[in-house]
């Protein structure tokens, strides 16, 4: 079970939606092309259209070309838990990094950071997380705070990010599903980074 995102920026592409978060954050509009090119250190509109294309089309952004006023970050914080894309079932996939929505029930857990993830998939059907399904993750500090048997977000260094249930084995980190059809990943300790422990899984019914 994967999680499934927007494709990477390039740095300029993530320059420039950086800069535009914290604009929009403080001003609470949108900014011009003028003042895009200002802030980039460019002389023409060109490169600014095309990292807005690019933002748009990987889902970043929507904007109605040639009006910069319209623009919009397709996630924007909210005291809600970030949900932050997908998790998919098959092979690993590009890593998680946008923002999609909030969920708002971040008062039921009084832990700091908690963010979700929407379940896209069947590899952890027989641990109860269906299709469609939203688990809700606490952040990990450290890899050692983690038991054996705890289903986490865990990043694979070249490959992406999956939820799987941890196990250590002597220096191994196994990563298995919760369905036989799906085989265990192995990976050496210090080739893996755990981003998040299940706390819930959220089911709209």
């Amino acid at each position: 079970m994967e999680i499934n995102t927007a494709e990477d920026l390039t740095e300029a592409q993530n320059e420039l939606f950086n800069w535009l978060k914290a604009y929009i954050q403080e001003f609470k509009h949108s900014p011009s092309i003028r003042q895009m090119m200002k802030a980039m250190g460019l002389k023409s509109p060109a490169p600014i259209q095309s990292r807005l294309k690019h933002l748009q089309e990987k889902g970043y952004i929507f904007w109605q070309e040639g009006k910069a006023r319209t623009l919009q970050l397709v996630s924007e914080v909210s005291d809600g838990i970030p949900v932050l894309g997908s998790v998919a079932a098959g092979g690993l996939i590009e890593t998680f990094n946008d923002l999609n929505e909030n969920l708002d029930v971040s008062d039921i857990f009084g832990k700091k950071g908690v963010f979700a993830l929407t379940v896209n998939g069947d590899s952890m059907i027989d641990a109860f997380i269906a299709h469609g399904d939203m688990v809700l993750m606490e952040p990990v500090d450290s890899i050692h705070s983690i038991r054996n048997g705890d289903i986490v977000s865990a990043l694979v260094p070249g490959s992406g990010t999956t939820l799987k249930y941890f196990v250590k084995k002597d220096n191994k980190i196994i990563l298995e599903a919760a369905n036989p059809n799906y085989e265990p990943i192995i990976l050496d300790f210090d080739n893996v980074s755990i981003q998040g422990k299940l706390l819930a899984v959220w089911r709209k019914v």
